[in-house]
């Protein structure tokens, strides 16, 4: 497989010109497209992506190790068919929707100002993440790790103590009744 290293791509439109299969060390992708396009077998180590849009892109088999994606479109993005050996992402400004992370190790993951709305977390571990001002909507949180996960910041979330591992997770007064919800409880 060939490596490339240390290379820019700027507004290239991948979903004409498909990225060729290869191993992309500490590449920059900037306002690149990536919609539904076809990344199977890619890998991609130390990278980031900026401004870019990876919605519904087909990540079969794909590789992250230590992506950052800033001010993305991930809308729908399948996570959970992605390489999950030294699986590492961090997003900041990303839209989420509609993305999967089923049973995915996200320890430590840092989501900062996100729409992570109606994103699927089921069974995936996400101990010792950070939530920090992210729209979680509709998310969900079933069977999920969230011990010592920070959701001080975050807002709009329900998730069932009971259904997860909560153990010293984080979470501001105002998010109570994030954690109440399902009793029907009125919190004034």
């Amino acid at each position: 497989m060939n490596i490339i290293e240390s290379t820019v791509y700027k507004k290239e439109d991948f979903t004409q010109h498909p990225l060729p299969v290869a191993e992309y060390d500490n590449c920059t992708f900037i306002d690149c497209q990536f919609s539904n396009a076809n990344l199977t077998g890619i890998i991609f180590t130390e990278c980031r992506f900026d401004g870019c849009n990876l919605g519904t892109a087909n990540a079969k088999g794909t590789a992250f190790k230590d992506a950052t994606f800033i001010n993305c479109k991930l809308l729908g993005l399948n996570f959970s068919v992605c390489e999950p050996f030294l699986f590492s992402v961090q997003f900041e400004g990303c839209q989420l929707q509609f993305a999967s992370f089923y049973n995915l190790k996200l320890k430590s993951t840092k989501f900062i100002k996100c729409n992570v709305q109606e994103v699927d977390f089921t069974q995936s571990d996400l101990s010792g993440a950070t939530f920090k001002e992210c729209d979680l909507l509709k998310a969900v949180f079933q069977n999920t790790v969230l011990e010592k996960t920070d959701f001080r910041s975050a807002y709009n979330y329900a998730l069932d103590p009971e259904m997860n591992r909560i153990k010293k997770a984080k979470f501001s007064r105002e998010g109570l009744p994030g954690l109440l919800h399902k009793y029907g409880i009125d919190i004034s």
